[in-house]
């Protein structure tokens, strides 16, 4: 491969990955380690599988040290095909450089592991039991990795464009053109500029118990279906999560559908830690509570899962206390709180993070004596932001409160 220290463009960069996507969807789809059915049904969680697959097979084919990632050749007005180029450290444009990082760190890990191990590996990506038993101990935590970075990618307005025809042409692969359609439909395309719609509907002062929240908008009532009240008790709490993490107000100015979701994220960690009753239901924006057996079938899922998130938060932010405790008694440094790190995480993706800590000189062994839980955490929030979002009644009300976020940076 060649190697330019000119630093390529972000199309480049783009347009490279979205041909190795789809090659990479395709061998999976022949792997089965994709059907067709979930592949036409687009699922949210395929946004991540299916760049975190292609890091995957990416990490596979590195040849160089430090790594890099070959790219696929692009044919060009010129000629059949440029020449080919990797994306290293020196040629790769900002935006990018964290990203690549964190899929760096991965790579010599995922070539010493022995094949059936890798194979285990892509299996666990695509949400799959390994064959393995016991699983190789390094593999959660690189799919956690992988999972992360892929979640940083399907935020991009460019490859929320592309991924319908990435999907269709590994649908395509082997079979009669057109016989599967994907279904993925982007989100909509939000103009975050400043509006006169006051953001007092959506604010929750900041809380640290499940005391009920202020009164609902009036658009709300008792007779309202659930997944309003759910989505409305999110909306809620952005005015907390927004006084918390001021770098969102200023992500809203370049980069809006980004930092909505990290805000719905921030949204999610935060009401699964503060309105989730000891009973397992949420205390919702009209001060009542939501419980999992008034939840239709097809909102089950979402309700568990915050519930769960809120479960599993509360057990992290017990260990983090008795760990502060016997780091103290030792007289050694307190090591910065894992839900401070999966925070971190969320609003400014682990890309971010993989190069504040560089900068800061923490030691990257300490994170990695944890398996990827704190990754993992972050992108279980993630995921189930991902998946709340493309709900129609979310959908509905985006653009609205992209308006509000809007008024409350401005």
């Amino acid at each position: 491969m060649n190697q330019t220290n000119d630093v390529l463009s972000e199309q480049y960069v783009q347009d490279s990955f979205h041909r190795y996507l789809k090659s990479s969807l395709t061998q999976a789809k022949v792997e089965k380690l994709l059907d067709v059915g979930i592949l036409s049904s687009a699922e949210s969680d395929l946004m991540i599988t299916g760049p975190a697959l292609c890091l995957y097979f990416a990490a596979l084919r590195c040849t160089t040290n430090p790594p890099s990632v070959p790219l696929p050749r692009l044919t060009t007005a010129k000629s059949s095909s440029s020449p080919p180029v990797d994306l290293s450290f020196e040629n790769c444009p900002p935006p990018f450089i964290g990203i690549l990082h964190v899929w760096a760190h991965t790579v010599p890990t995922i070539q010493n592991l022995v094949p059936e191990h890798q194979h285990d590996l892509a299996r666990v990506i695509c949400g799959l039991d390994p064959l393995s038993s016991p699983i190789q101990p390094a593999i959660r935590g690189i799919a956690a990795d992988l999972r992360a970075v892929a979640i940083e990618i399907s935020q991009r307005r460019s490859f929320q464009d592309k991924f319908a025809a990435d999907l269709q042409a590994a649908l395509d692969s082997g079979t009669e053109a057109g016989a599967k359609k994907a279904s993925f439909v982007p989100p909509p395309v939000y103009d975050p500029l400043p509006s006169p719609l006051s953001p007092t509907a959506l604010s929750l002062p900041p809380s640290t118990s499940t005391s009920p929240p202020p009164p609902p908008p009036p658009l709300l009532s008792a007779a309202s279906p659930l997944i309003d009240l759910i989505r409305e008790t999110l909306y809620a709490s952005l005015a907390s999560v927004l006084s918390t993490h001021p770098p969102l107000l200023t992500l809203l100015s370049h980069d809006a559908p980004r930092a909505y979701f990290s805000s719905v994220s921030l949204s999610i960690l935060h009401v699964s830690t503060t309105l989730i009753t000891p009973s397992g239901s949420i205390i919702s924006v009209l001060g009542t509570p939501i419980t999992l057996d008034a939840c239709p079938e097809d909102l089950r899922a979402f309700m568990r899962e915050l519930v769960e998130i809120g479960r599993q938060a509360s057990e992290m932010m017990e260990e983090d206390t008795m760990s502060a405790v016997e780091y103290v008694q030792k007289g050694e440094e307190v090591p910065v709180p894992r839900m401070e790190r999966v925070r971190a995480i969320l609003e400014g993706g682990v890309g971010g993070g993989y190069l504040k800590r560089t900068r800061e000189g923490r030691n990257e062994e300490r994170r990695r004596s944890i398996g990827g839980r704190v990754v993992a955490f972050a992108n279980r929030i993630n995921a189930l932001s991902l998946g709340m979002t493309r709900l129609r009644a979310f959908r509905e009300r985006q653009d609205e409160v992209f308006k509000v976020l809007a008024a409350v940076r401005s």
